[in-house]
């Protein structure tokens, strides 16, 4: 269960890494009740939140950054069906991040994102029966930390998957 995260750790950016890792950076951040956080590798930077354009309707939206173009995925919008993330007067920031395709996505979060080293024994695979069923369909694995009271539990998600949810394609 380990090495398959270190593996795709392995084939998401191109490097060459021992098998014998320990931990994994992440970049955890809160979406409502939720901790959820990417592999730091996925990660491009942290900008200020900026004014957002598109409907709202389907927690898609569009930000201009210098030259180019960048989609933003609410997912606050896309897990509960509500949104507040957009809204550029809360003062919150936005997430920039990669995919394998090398196409740039940003996400609202309402905090700064914190950078953590996980240990590879607190982090589990997600059953995929899990995944086709709820709607963290875009979340790979749990990490459980038991050194706080109720322990951690950090949703960690594959930036591939941040516009399939549910098995419907929004692009």
């Amino acid at each position: 269960m380990a090495s398959a995260l270190v593996r795709s750790k392995i084939q998401a950016t191109g490097q060459i890494a021992q098998e014998t890792a320990t931990s994994i950076k992440i970049v955890m951040f809160q979406m409502g009740e939720f901790n959820l956080a990417l592999h730091i590798n996925s990660i491009v930077k942290v900008l200020p939140q900026t004014v957002v354009y598109g409907s709202g309707q389907h927690g898609v939206g569009l930000i201009h950054l210098s030259d180019r173009e960048v989609t933003v995925v609410d997912l606050q919008r896309r897990l509960f069906q509500s949104s507040g993330n957009l809204d550029p007067a809360k003062r919150g920031y936005l997430m920039l991040v990669q995919d394998r395709q090398r196409e740039l996505y940003a996400i609202p979060v309402a905090q700064v994102p914190t950078l953590m080293d996980v240990p590879l024994s607190c982090v589990r695979i997600l059953p995929e029966s899990y995944r086709n069923a709820d709607i963290f369909g875009f979340a790979t694995h749990v990490a459980v930390i038991p050194a706080t009271e109720p322990p951690l539990t950090i949703f960690m998600l594959d930036v591939d998957q941040l516009l399939l949810v549910r098995n419907v394609e929004i692009v």
